[in-house]
């Protein structure tokens, strides 16, 4: 199915931009994180420093990917249910825009420059680009069955897009707006992460419990690395969401049920400590400076804020029904979790 995009608020959105005062406002100074509940179609805003949650807002349905937009003042939402992407005030949440995303919108990776939403279509086996400022389709391209994580290269050349059920990792071509690779990759590839400096691409394999590091030039499979949490059984180790630190020297997993968190050593490729989390992390993501992570627990309603030099959790935060996807102020390059 061919995408199309509507308006359904009724002012343009670059209007509304031009008449939105400059500069960050004072309420924004905290470092706070928000996250999609899916099941209680809700975003819970969390103060990280405080280690509480502010505020919670009501959504539309099932949200799942969500991600700030390049200045920081709205927050972009998957609604996957209504096939659509919800632009929020990022102070009070009230509704900016919803833009018509194609069928089963569910994860999303803004661009480098801020200008261009990339959302994976699950039931189209599509990755469309969304003109933000404009809310129109620029170009859509077919990739394999139930697209799900998409990362964009530091350079801006590249999307990957990972089809869990299609088994592969698909390379677009920003350039030319089309899809110039696939690689296999078993076991339901959840969740693209290139590495900071754009040398690897690391894939999560849900069902294979392992994550699959990727030559960025070549496609080539460099090495595969496993997970053995003590007293987990192996069904239960499900990789998904993958961060890594500023300095590119320390990755973190979620491994699904397994309710851990994998510290790994970038160089070595070496998990260096598994961090128990609450029930099924999702996603996750990491503070501007490095120091703290946020992850989204799915079957325990929470978030888990993790100091990273210490491997410890600092604090667990009541969030939504289905805590999913995880957005953090001023977090580097956009990335939709």
């Amino acid at each position: 199915m061919k995408l199309t995009l509507t308006s359904r608020i009724a002012c343009p959105l670059a209007a509304f931009l031009a008449l939105a005062p400059h500069g960050a406002p004072s309420a924004y100074a905290a470092t706070l994180a928000y996250i999609s509940n899916e099941r209680d179609a809700t975003v819970s805003v969390v103060d990280v420093e405080a280690q509480k949650a502010v505020a919670t807002w009501n959504v539309g349905r099932r949200p799942r990917g969500i991600t700030l937009s390049a200045d920081g003042r709205y927050v972009l939402i998957c609604t996957s249910t209504d096939n659509a992407v919800e632009m929020r005030d990022r102070q009070d949440g009230h509704l900016v825009a919803q833009i018509a995303a194609g069928s089963d919108p569910e994860q999303f990776a803004l661009s480098r420059d801020g200008k261009v939403l990339f959302v994976s279509n699950e039931d189209d086996s599509a990755v469309s680009a969304l003109d933000i400022a404009d809310r129109k389709v620029l170009w859509q391209v077919s990739v394999d069955r139930e697209p799900e994580g998409l990362s964009e290269s530091p350079d801006g050349h590249w999307l990957t897009a990972a089809s869990e059920d299609g088994a592969s990792l698909a390379f677009i071509s920003l350039i030319d707006r089309s899809v110039v690779d696939k690689v296999p990759i078993k076991g339901r590839p959840r969740y693209p992460a290139y590495r900071p400096d754009g040398n690897e691409v690391w894939v999560s394999a849900e069902m294979a419990g392992v994550v699959h590091v990727l030559d960025a030039q070549s496609h080539g499979v460099l090495a595969t690395i496993p997970f053995a949490p003590p007293g987990v059984a192996n069904m239960r180790i499900l990789p998904c969401g993958i961060r890594f630190t500023p300095d590119g020297k320390t990755a973190l997993i979620a491994l699904g049920r397994a309710d851990m968190v994998a510290v790994v050593d970038v160089a070595s490729r070496k998990v260096e400590a598994y961090i128990k989390v609450g029930a099924r992390p999702w996603l996750l993501e990491i503070t501007p400076d490095g120091t703290k992570a946020v992850v989204a627990n799915g079957n325990s309603n929470d978030v888990s804020i993790i100091d990273i030099a210490s491997r410890k959790v600092m604090a667990t935060v009541p969030a939504g029904q289905g805590a999913w996807g995880v957005a953090i102020t001023g977090s580097g390059a956009p990335s939709g979790g």
